[in-house]
């Protein structure tokens, strides 16, 4: 379904070298695993025999009892891809290893490289990378430099403390391909260790776009020196989706689906070549993707960060950039529209710290109101007011006898009130602040969003254009937050004004307001709500979903908010008009990237204006 496969780490009660005992505890897990629609279970290192074994590990009899279980396991296996640990014999040496097997056939084993164990086993950095053995009757894999898959879903497996190497197997396995790494550890915990582990995966998975799986061994391991907290964790491209309680006396499982098809089409854009190292490649059967998400948690409001720190990093950043750009070009003035709404509100803010920064008086930001025909006394009154406390030079400028001189000019019913009604007023605006920059010695601050920019919603040369578009990576969705977390250090006369700017409708006040005074042209009525449009464009952006895919994970973050044909009709929306308005986009000002998406043409996004969005706008059971 949509690339999610359900991955489920399994943490089994053991008995130190009670191998019987051992396997039952792994088949019983990887059985209750299955019924609950596993594609693919992990167990810890050396599960099958516990790992505190010591010189047991050359026993006969453990090494035995080994083969037997291990090959009756490996019999138990079915559709799911099974993965735990157990000692192995190869070349008269004796090797820590991982065995993959699935429908009752063993796919390889994987020896561990740099054993720490170095009294015990061997270290299998020595088996080249085409080392096979002979396991009942077959020829498999040993080695471990080994990449496993089916046409979708493609894995490498590593053992222990992989990442804390200076060239870690994880890096070589991903680099050749593989967008899952599974980790069957062994680690001592020891205070703020698993912390540091822990952030050793989200790092290397975001870094590498892949998904990192991690079981360790835990109940019923030796405590004669040390404590193994059985600690599992399934991370996704810099995200943790889920880790088990530590120090769990009973056999555990943790569950979470990975977006393996998320993960492939990260891995195309970093466009590695394979001209390194030669992987042995070992073809495994069709793993079943999840028939539905029972785990995984889908963000809705996808660019809200948890962390305020973020908050104020936007802001820097935009703060910084806008401030060098100034002192560059010696601008004299920052001119700017304000509307009393969110993304001019953004951009003055904005402007009032690079005059903090560079030691610049308030009044060097000259604040244009330009009241037109549906300018409401609720935006107009808070964009007077805010520009009064911030101490900028506040101009006003009614553009209602201007556009009605020019409608005249080019014989338009001024009763007609379309596209040109609106677009006349938006690029009258434009107009005087773009000369009045010319008088004053600036430069127009261009005060349009992200979301904006991704669906046209901007009048071409109007509000489309400026000397600098400063919100121009700030998606809608995340202006609310910036300006809450401004105002947190304001006084209380501008925290209420800045609090009615976010509680004011989102409009363009284009069109006459009502009888009664108010907004009448609410974008989110005419396009879908902003908070879908955001989340399909990161979505698109970041991992190439499908139309089908968004619809369906919209469905899933936006449960109880909006009904399914709301998210379809903003959906299909938003694919149209992110196609349509690409021209627009491919004539924008410079602008700073502030955040993870930028549709900046020079920098981030490039597409032709021409192209169709035919095969995009396919419904789901339109697609064979």
């Amino acid at each position: 379904m949509f690339g999610f496969y359900r991955i489920c780490c399994a943490v089994p009660q053991l008995r130190i070298a009670d191998v019987k005992y051992n396997a039952a505890e792994i088949e019983s897990l990887y059985k209750e695993a299955c019924e609950n629609g596993a594609g693919a279970v992990l167990f810890p290192e050396l599960a099958l025999t516990s790992a505190s074994c010591g010189d047991l590990f050359y026993q006969y009899d453990l090494l035995e009892n080994v083969r037997f279980e291990a090959q009756r396991l490996i019999e138990a296996s079915g559709g799911a891809v099974m993965i735990f640990g157990a000692p192995a014999v190869y070349n008269n040496s004796l090797y820590n290893c991982a065995f993959v097997a699935q429908n009752g056939r063993l796919l390889g084993i994987v020896p561990k490289g740099g054993c720490d164990r170095k009294s015990v086993f061997a270290d299998g950095r020595d088996i080249c990378g085409s080392g096979t053995v002979k396991w009942n009757g077959r020829e498999v894999a040993f080695n471990s430099d080994v990449i496993f898959s089916d046409d979708k879903f493609s894995f490498g497996v590593v053992i222990g403390e992989d990442l804390s190497g200076m060239l870690p197997q994880s890096a070589f396995l991903n680099r050749e391909g593989a967008c899952v790494v599974f980790d069957l550890s062994a680690v001592r915990e020891l205070p703020g260790s698993w912390d540091k582990r822990l952030n050793s995966m989200i790092d290397f998975s975001e870094r590498c776009s892949c998904a990192y799986i991690y079981a360790s061994a835990g109940a019923g391991e030796s405590v004669t020196d040390c404590v193994y907290a059985g600690r599992s964790a399934i991370v996704e491209a810099g995200t943790l989706l889920n880790e088990n309680r530590p120090f769990d006396v009973q056999s555990n499982l943790i569950y979470d689906e990975i977006d393996v098809e998320k993960l492939r089409n990260l891995k195309l854009k970093q466009n590695i070549s394979n001209d390194i190292i030669t992987m042995q490649n070992v073809e495994c059967e069709e793993i079943a993707e999840a028939d539905e998400l029972k785990y995984r948690y889908i963000e809705s409001q996808v660019f809200v960060p948890e962390n305020p720190q973020e908050l104020e990093e936007v802001l820097q950043i935009q703060t910084y950039a806008l401030a060098d750009r100034i002192k560059r070009i010696n601008s004299k003035t920052m001119v700017l529209g304000i509307s009393g709404g969110l993304d001019s509100t953004l951009a003055l803010l904005v402007c009032h710290n690079v005059c903090k920064k560079l030691n610049r008086p308030f009044s060097d930001i000259i604040a244009f109101t330009l009241p037109g025909f549906g300018t409401t006394g609720r935006t107009y009154n808070n964009a007077v007011a805010l520009a009064k406390e911030l101490g900028v030079t506040l101009k006003e400028v009614n553009i209602k006898e201007a556009a009605l001189q020019h409608f005249k000019d080019i014989g338009h019913d001024v009763n007609d009130i379309d596209v040109t009604y609106e677009n006349t007023q938006a690029r009258e605006r434009t107009q005087i602040l773009m000369d009045y920059a010319n008088k004053s010695g600036g430069i127009v601050i261009g005060t349009g969003d992200l979301s904006e920019l991704a669906l046209g919603w901007c009048t071409y040369n109007g509000d489309h254009m400026s000397m600098y578009g400063l919100n121009s990576s700030v998606p809608k969705t995340q202006i609310r937050p910036l300006i809450s977390h401004y105002a947190e250090n304001c006084s209380e006369k501008i925290q209420a004004i800045l609090q009615d700017i976010i509680d004011t409708p989102v409009s363009p006040e284009l069109l006459p307001p009502s009888k009664t005074g108010e907004i009448a042209q609410k974008t989110e009525d005419i396009l879908g709500p902003y908070e879908l449009h955001d989340f399909f464009l990161y979505h698109f952006i970041t991992a190439g979903a499908s139309v089908e895919k968004m619809q369906f994970m919209a469905e899933r973050a936006f449960a109880g908010v909006y009904t399914a044909d709301e998210i379809s009709g903003t959906l299909k929306m938003f694919v149209r008009r992110f196609f349509t308005q690409q021209f627009k986009r491919n004539a924008v000002p410079d602008g700073v990237q502030a955040n993870l998406i930028s549709l900046s043409p020079r920098t981030s996004w490039l597409m032709p204006s021409e192209a169709n969005s035919a095969s995009f706008m396919i419904d789901a059971e339109g697609r064979k």
